[in-house]
């Protein structure tokens, strides 16, 4: 009576237990709200089917089926309707460096794979040759940090207190102009000078005035280096980063000073050009490589002179 159309070909023999088994699997999850002529017709369907295919197809067959029957599917479960389940911890270890674990559902795992795919692809050759040696960690982690930074410099990000996402370095300005010491991140984290001139050249600085018991004597006011209106002039005369042959877009990259911050250098746009997070990072290393700005108004960078002994100036034409 459950399945009329599977037991009489059953009964002549077409039928065997490998094939009711998975067919009445089937039937059994057709709604009962599924009108009688439907419910035989997919019967029918799935027999036929059945004379020629094995369990697996005849289970694949199935599930088509019930997708027809019912789009919709069982009625959610309350605890069906639950959030997913996200977790991400992060935790400092004992020299400065911070371990990132987390579990992502499918839906962010997606995200997450979707960012590493086109924010980590590998930099093209350069001019010189040289080929992005980065590895699939290191180009993922430098993709998250690009993320990170652009969603906390977008002029929609959330803020905390009613100011944006700030992180505090403390350092002394005799440290901070000669690049030669270390810095203090939030009063947990070390980092070396020249990495503090890094963040200052795009950053809200918060200048301190701190005495000889490193007591704060002065806090000045927060200002921002770059202005709004300056960072959209750079957006249109640079086009992306300024460093030859890179194809970083705009709003993957970083104000860059040429006369350093530190050393007074001014913050207008014929002291300022764009780079993304990486060549900034070769501008204030120790690669030889200097940036100045053409009597034209655009930025050029010199090379070291172990890659060109004539150091000839180089704009990216990209």
């Amino acid at each position: 009576a459950f399945a009329p159309i599977a037991g009489a070909a059953a009964a002549e023999g077409d039928l065997g237990h490998q094939q009711l088994d998975p067919l009445l699997a089937v039937l059994k999850k057709i709604p009962a709200d599924v009108p009688a002529e439907d419910r035989s017709g997919a019967e029918q369907i799935l027999v036929n089917l059945a004379r020629h295919a094995g369990p697996q197809q005849i289970a694949n067959g199935g599930a088509e089926l019930l997708a027809h029957l019912d789009p919709d599917g069982n009625e959610p479960k309350d605890e069906d309707l639950k959030p997913p389940s996200r977790e991400v911890h992060l935790r400092k270890r004992d020299d400065g460096w911070w371990r990132l674990n987390g579990l992502l559902d499918p839906e962010f795992g997606a995200r997450a794979n979707a960012l590493f795919e086109t924010w980590g692809q590998r930099r093209p050759v350069d001019e010189d040759g040289n080929r992005d040696p980065r590895t699939p960690g290191e180009r993922h982690g430098d993709a998250l940090f690009d993320a990170i930074h652009y969603a906390m410099t977008n002029d929609k990000a959330p803020t905390l207190s009613g100011d944006r996402t700030t992180i505090v370095v403390t350092i002394p300005l005799d440290t901070l102009t000669s690049g030669l010491g270390m810095a203090c991140v939030d009063e947990v984290t070390q980092i070396t000078a020249r990495h503090a001139r890094l963040l200052a050249c795009d950053a809200k600085i918060i200048p301190a005035a701190l005495g000889s018991e490193s007591e704060p004597l002065d806090i000045g006011r927060a200002a921002r280096t770059v202005t709004p209106a300056q960072r959209r002039a750079l957006n249109l005369r640079d086009h992306g980063c300024a460093f030859p042959g890179c194809h970083r877009r705009p709003k993957h990259c970083e104000a860059h000073h040429i006369l350093p911050w530190g050393h007074l250098g001014d913050t207008d746009l014929n002291n300022l050009c764009l780079v993304c997070r990486y060549h900034h990072m070769v501008i204030h290393g120790q690669s030889g490589w200097t940036v100045r700005m053409g009597s034209d108004g655009r930025p050029e960078f010199i090379p070291p002179q172990y890659l060109d002994p004539l150091q000839k100036p180089r704009r990216n034409h990209r």
